[in-house]
């Protein structure tokens, strides 16, 4: 069984959605915001989702199902997509079509339909978040750029989003963090310049959300930005 807790391999990253190909280390239990999709090539990988270890060379791992690497021998392909813009289904669709390299399951994923948010108070506040997300990001002020109240906003967000605004922030900030890094950023200033405390503070939102830290992810991943 794989003992390893590094991630070795490349990590693609756009707007919406990342692309690993990567020998996956063990990862506590976790959930995050984004689906995820695990594709081996090679011997399968085993997964547990919500505590019941699966075996399988694809996998898809629907937005905030508990989940941790179990074993995975290879090198395995793993889509991350945020699910406020990629519908389920669609995406398994494309992803579990195409061929398995970064550059294929780029392709499929960057022309897979995105989801209309149909919501102008929602693409009001998530336009504000991403203004602010430098700073403190208060939930009132963003109910303000929606014409809401802070409950209506909580609610609106849970409905359409299916997460709380304070989870939300926290994915953005760690998708702005990685984006810095992958520009040269140090990945203190980087965390800084997120809206993090400290580093400390990022690699700990990192374990929580994917079930590995800072060094673990980044120190022997070969990251690139997607146009």
């Amino acid at each position: 069984m794989t003992q390893n807790t590094e991630w070795t391999g490349r990590l693609w990253l756009g707007r919406d959605y990342g692309l690993i190909h990567a020998e996956l280390g063990r990862t506590a239990p976790h959930a995050h915001y984004a689906h995820q999709v695990i594709l081996a090539p090679d011997r399968p990988v085993t997964v547990s989702l919500d505590g019941v270890n699966q075996t399988a060379h694809r996998l898809f791992i629907p937005s905030q199902v508990c989940h941790s690497i179990v074993d995975s021998p290879d090198a395995v392909f793993t889509v991350y997509a945020e699910p406020l813009m990629f519908d389920a289904q669609a995406l398994h669709n494309v992803v579990f079509e195409a061929a398995l390299s970064l550059e294929s399951l780029d392709h499929a994923v960057r022309h897979c339909p995105r989801r209309s948010l149909g919501d102008p108070r929602v693409e009001r506040a998530l336009s504000a978040l991403d203004r602010w997300l430098t700073t403190k990001v208060p939930g009132s002020a963003l109910a303000a750029e929606a014409h809401l109240s802070l409950s209506q906003l909580q609610r609106l967000f849970a409905s359409q989003l299916g997460l709380p605004v304070r989870r939300l922030v926290l994915w953005r900030r760690l998708r702005m963090a990685m984006v810095l890094i992958l520009a040269g950023s140090p990945v203190t200033d980087a965390a800084h310049e997120a809206g993090f405390a400290d580093s400390a503070h990022f690699s700990r939102s990192l374990k929580k959300l994917f079930g590995v830290t800072a060094r673990q992810a980044l120190h022997h991943i070969d990251l690139r930005l997607l146009a």
